[in-house]
This record gives structure tokens, C-alpha cells and sequence, in this order.
């Protein structure tokens, strides 16, 4: 199918979708960061929903929104808090055709809606592009261990509206 065919929808994350959610996790790490990382950084990102109740509860937790295509999930965010982008999936199939930026648009302005002024984001060093074209700008280079590997990542952050008595330029 074209992208040009293709038509995503938005909706609230199930807790029957969890296995799925899972499954999207783990192809979009190993497909879409296999130039960016190791393969032993790699599995030790993906054994983050090895405990796949675990995982469903961190989502439950937080904001969870899916993109679907023809009512299957392809990919999901989630917002930590009211300014925190947790995290952003999409199934390699579905990568680079619209899903990730139609998540990250939903999530900026029920972020905006519920009063945050900013979204930050710990981006994969296979994501920053995808959040920098989204108008993110990195702050800070950090490093994270996953088990017994460290992985890089780089915290950004989009202004989404000025604070009181200050104007965005």
C-alpha cells in the first residue's frame, strides 16, 4: 500500500492492546536503531517489555495514544506527567509515513490543552532527527544503562507556548 493510500487514526490505548504495544516496541528498536546502536544495546533496550505487565502498567500510568492503520495499532506515544514524552514507536513497516508525526501533533496540543508551556523528550540518537524537524532542540547528551550497556540519547525540548508575560520570538 502507498503511503499516499494510507489512513491513520488516533485513539486511547486498551489494556488488551498491551502485547501488541510490546511487539511494536521491540521490531521499531531492532529495525529503525540498528545504525545507531550495538546489538547488545539493542537487547538491552528491548528487554524493557520483557515483563510485558510491567510495560502495560507504565503505559496505563501515562497518557497513551495509538496510531492505527485500518483499525490495527502501528505505533503509540505516551506523555509522562504533563510534560514529558515518554515514548514514541512506530512499526518499521509504518516508519517515515506520517503515524509518528500524527502522534507527536496529538500529543503537543492535549500537552498544550492541559497547560504545559514545554515537552521534553530523552530522543534515541535514531530519533533526534524526526524531533529536531518537529522544532525540538537538544539540551543536554546523556547516557543511560540498560542492563549492562549504556546508551546514548540526547534530552530536546520544544517550547509549545511562552510562559505568562513573555512572547515566543
Amino acid at each position: 500500500m502507498s503511503p499516499a493510500s494510507q489512513t491513520f487514526a488516533l485513539r486511547p490505548m486498551l489494556p488488551d492492546d498491551v502485547p501488541l504495544l510490546a511487539e511494536i516496541f521491540r521490531g521499531s528498536v531492532q529495525e529503525l536503531a540498528i545504525e545507531d546502536y550495538s546489538d547488545a544495546q539493542i537487547e538491552a533496550w528491548i528487554e524493557a517489555a520483557d515483563d510485558e505487565a510491567a510495560f502495560g502498567k507504565r503505559l496505563a500510568d501515562q497518557l497513551t495514544l495509538l496510531a492505527t492503520l485500518d483499525g490495527a495499532p502501528v505505533g503509540f506515544t505516551s506523555l509522562k506527567g504533563p510534560d514529558v514524552i515518554d515514548m514514541l514507536y512506530v512499526h518499521p513497516a509504518a516508519a517515515r509515513q506520517g503515524a509518528g508525526t500524527m502522534l507527536i501533533d496529538a500529543l503537543e496540543k492535549l500537552a498544550a490543552a492541559r497547560g504545559a508551556d514545554k515537552l521534553t523528550v530523552e530522543a534515541s540518537d535514531s530519533a533526534q532527527d524526526f524531533f529536531r524537524a518537529r522544532g525540538y532542540t537538544a539540551r543536554s547528551r546523556n547516557t543511560v544503562l540498560r542492563g549492562e550497556e549504556w546508551l546514548a540519547n540526547t534530552t530536546m525540548e520544544k517550547v509549545l507556548r511562552a510562559p505568562a508575560g513573555t512572547t515566543l520570538q
